[in-house]
């Protein structure tokens, strides 16, 4: 679960740092569609979410909520949308990640909302909301039973704006002078709405013991204020632990106001209310702009649509601990009546997204922890047998040379993925050494156990990490897979080698196939959900830009809100 922190360091961190949340599901979902020749009728609705009166589930503070948002589908099952960071503390929160909804207009599309604490969730009610004149609608919370009762549960607010198409992104970086003796300061940038209110979208991080803090460069889309001179409410806040934050004061500023600042190298002084509310007091603290950048800020459909390719590779655990494949009881069991066992589940469900980016489908396979012919321990061999080369021409291909591989190879082991993530590395390296920038690359390793060379993996990650490769790895099987979370940094925390490099970025995605399809959400969906934003994040720390070319697609159209 990204974005969730239950220790008071990462509570800190969860107050701000999220980013600009990237719309690339939708985007993959609307370009499959445009490269079918289908006419998609819809208009992007972003959701922002609110709280209050939330039922207190914790004892020794108060409950940390979040948000999950689900559609409900016609057969009754809930296909995930999107979901809130988690606010530490809070029985009133105000969530900056924003839910993303594909609005159909001849369609009725029944929401839910779940707001979960740590240990606890209430459920909320199917409900449409873009017909609403205020596009806004608060809803009692439900219990998993569906009502309420006579206890107050709490209620969630839900706004619904069009979202505005926009490449536009202003980055900044903001600093503190002065400010009152406070001592952790963090700002909220809100934006306001129709209504008169304002909409938070963007925190900074947690600065401890500074009151002259300086914070890590915030990025605003244009989508989320819109004009450079519809005003801005920042606040500066203390931080509690309790969520209880202290303001320490606040201002109304435009992005146009705040480039002024930048430009005349001038600070504006934060006012708070007065006790006797008829004027605000002007503070001494001051908040100043010290650099100001206006850029474009492409999206993973504007790479895709262009001719930049996600290359596939695999690469599959031989290790004894899978059992033996003659057996039934094995992971590796080829089922005479063609029902697919993990691994094969794994390399389908992700090779058939993944290859409809792929122009030749021409894909790397390999095998590790398996004594080959010969008598050899290998930990990476080619999966198709041939000394000559790894590759294999399509899904299929993956799948005829890993039951081929089951017939020549003796599973053994340890179980080590050092070898194969340094191969997968060494392949993306090269594509940036011919300066091919539209390739990017994505290793699916699937294993029954856990890593026993972590140390050595980790090293391999970090190195990596500069390299356009992403790397999903699938657990199958009943293992205990705790501390293969650790490669996966949702915590926040990014690798760190042994000699002290940290990682650039996050490549790895984690996911324990028994978990998740005990849950409401495919493993591809789960897989696949942090790729889109990885890719980007390579892209951008590049500064490599999709060059336009004309498009062989129909463009889809869109409908008005009503």
């Amino acid at each position: 679960m990204g974005g969730c922190f239950s220790d008071m360091q990462g509570g800190k961190q969860a107050v701000g740092g999220l980013g600009e949340a990237v719309n690339a599901e939708n985007d993959a979902v609307d370009f499959f569609y445009r490269s079918q020749g289908f006419h998609q009728m819809f208009t992007q609705v972003e959701l922002s979410l609110s709280a209050s009166s939330l039922l207190d589930r914790d004892i020794a503070s108060k409950s940390d909520p979040m948000v999950v948002v689900f559609a409900k589908k016609r057969d009754g099952k809930c296909e995930e949308l999107g979901r809130t960071e988690v606010i530490m503390n809070c029985l009133n929160p105000e969530w900056i990640e924003k839910i993303s909804v594909a609005f159909h207009f001849e369609i009725v599309q029944p929401l839910e909302f779940h707001v979960y604490d740590i240990d606890t969730k209430y459920h909320g009610i199917p409900t449409k909301i873009v017909t609403k004149q205020s596009r806004s609608l608060t809803l009692r919370l439900q219990n998993k039973s569906g009502n309420g009762g006579l206890r107050n549960l709490g209620a969630i607010t839900v706004h619904a704006e069009e979202t505005v198409a926009s490449k536009s992104v202003v980055e900044m970086v903001l600093r503190c002078s002065r400010l009152d003796n406070k001592d952790d300061p963090f700002l909220r940038i809100s934006r306001m709405v129709e209504t008169g209110g304002y909409i938070p979208i963007c925190k900074t991080e947690v600065i401890n013991n500074n009151l002259n803090p300086k914070w890590r460069p915030v990025c605003l889309g244009g989508h989320k204020f819109g004009s450079k001179e519809n005003p801005l409410l920042i606040e500066c806040f203390d931080f509690n632990s309790s969520g209880d934050h202290v303001l320490i004061g606040k201002m109304q500023k435009s992005v146009a106001d705040l480039e002024k600042l930048y430009k005349e190298r001038t600070g504006a002084n934060f006012v708070i209310s007065s006790k006797s509310h008829i004027k605000e007091k002007v503070l001494k603290g001051q908040l100043f702009v010290d650099q100001y950048c206006e850029k474009e800020r492409f999206s993973f459909i504007d790479y895709i649509s262009n001719g930049f390719e996600l290359n596939f590779m695999v690469a599959v655990d031989f290790t004894a601990s899978n059992g033996n494949p003659q057996l039934s009881d094995s992971l590796h069991y080829i089922d005479p009546h063609g029902r697919l066992n993990s691994y094969q589940k794994a390399i389908m469900e992700v090779g058939e997204v993944i290859q409809f980016y792929d122009s030749d489908k021409r894909f790397p396979a390999w095998g590790f922890g398996g004594k080959i012919p010969g008598g050899t321990i290998s930990h990476c061999f080619n999966l198709n047998g041939s000394p000559g080369g790894s590759e294999v021409v399509g899904v299929e291909g993956i799948m005829d040379a890993y039951s081929s591989a089951l017939r020549t190879v003796t599973l053994s082991g340890p179980t080590l993925f050092g070898p194969v993530i340094n191969t997968a590395a060494q392949i993306a390296g090269q594509s940036l050494t011919s300066h091919n920038n539209t390739m990017y690359y994505v290793l699916l390793i699937i294993t029954d156990g856990v890593v026993t060379d972590l140390q050595e993996t980790i090293n391999a990650l970090v190195k990596a990490s500069d390299l356009p490769l992403s790397i999903l790895i699938v657990g199958v099987g009943n293992a205990d897979f705790t501390s293969m979370e650790v490669l996966d940094a949702d915590n926040g925390r990014r690798l760190e080698s042994s000699t002290g490099r940290v990682a650039t970025r996050d490549i790895v995605q984690f996911v324990s196939m028994r978990e998740v399809q005990s849950g409401q959400i495919s493993v591809v969906q789960a897989l696949l959900e942090e790729l889109p934003e990885q890719f980007l994040s390579f892209m951008r720390s590049r500064d490599v830009k999709p060059q336009p070319r004309p498009s062989h697609f129909p463009q889809a159209s869109t409908s008005t809100m009503q």
